[in-house]
């Protein structure tokens, strides 16, 4: 007898400084990864967002994963590139610098889609 899994929701809000959000990030069967592309392994705020969850931590720069099965990509941009990416594929986005929409993907960084300067405690779950 396999045992389901349980998800929990988390609300994150954008830090001091931050732009976009609040993203509700509930991870499914199939689209449970917690995608951490820091550089780092899994950064704290990735893995504070897989705790809550119940998700799966998943460190993006070691391996790679399908964006159908991400739940939420945790990033360390700064700049143009990497902010956009993950929007433009539909994948809810984390930046843990205060970041706001420019480059040439911006048009995909909207406030439902991306939210950033997210430190742990600008991240909760949402009973019920």
């Amino acid at each position: 007898m396999s045992e389901t899994k349980r998800y929990r929701k988390v609300k994150i809000v954008a830090g001091r400084g931050g732009w976009g959000g609040p993203l509700v990030i509930e991870p499914k069967p199939g689209r449970d990864l917690i995608y951490s592309v820091t550089g780092g392994g899994i950064h704290p705020v990735a893995a504070k967002i897989a705790e809550l969850t119940g998700g799966t931590p998943f460190d993006g720069f070691k391996s790679k994963a399908d964006f159908s099965q991400i739940a939420v990509a945790v990033i360390d941009c700064g700049g143009t590139a990497r902010v956009g990416v993950y929007p433009m594929k539909k994948v809810p986005t984390v930046d843990i610098h205060p970041t706001r929409p420019s480059g040439p993907l911006m048009r995909f960084i909207t406030p439902d889609l991306f939210v950033s300067g997210v430190k742990e405690e600008n991240i909760q779950v949402v009973e019920g």
